[in-house]
């Protein structure tokens, strides 16, 4: 079996720091890699893959899902869960944009009570 690349410890560092300042976000460890959940819901899940590279999944609105299916081959719909999708991180990777989709997959993992106090870009502030 071929061995899974390794996640370097910034990116784990630098997701955490995105996903641990929402409510009741907790890092965990996860099957490979690591991921962060709120309560039972799996909101990313960051691993290297057999390839050499290290991808972040996370959950996308239907409409973002067919787009994450033909934006590139960066992007990608996992082939688990109809509203899993993910990104290669790379030097290439948006950390901006990818903040944006990491929070927006808190949103809709979160219990509604949670995702309300969470500020989103072209969202009314949280009150």
């Amino acid at each position: 079996m071929t061995e899974r690349a390794p996640v370097p410890v910034d990116v784990v560092h630098r997701i955490a720091a995105i996903l641990e300042r929402l409510p009741e976000c907790r890092e965990h460890d996860a099957w490979t890699g690591v991921a962060w959940k709120t309560r039972d819901a799996t909101v990313a899940h960051v691993f290297g893959g057999e390839d050499g590279l290290v991808r972040v999944t996370f959950r996308a609105e239907p409409d973002e899902v067919h787009a994450f299916q033909h934006i590139g081959p960066q992007y990608f719909k996992a082939d688990w869960g109809s509203n899993v999708v993910g990104v290669v991180l790379d030097q290439h990777t948006d950390w901006d944009e990818l903040t944006e989709l990491l929070t927006d997959s808190y949103c809709i993992q979160a219990p509604d009570h949670l995702a309300a106090q969470v500020d989103r870009p072209g969202m009314p502030d949280a009150g």
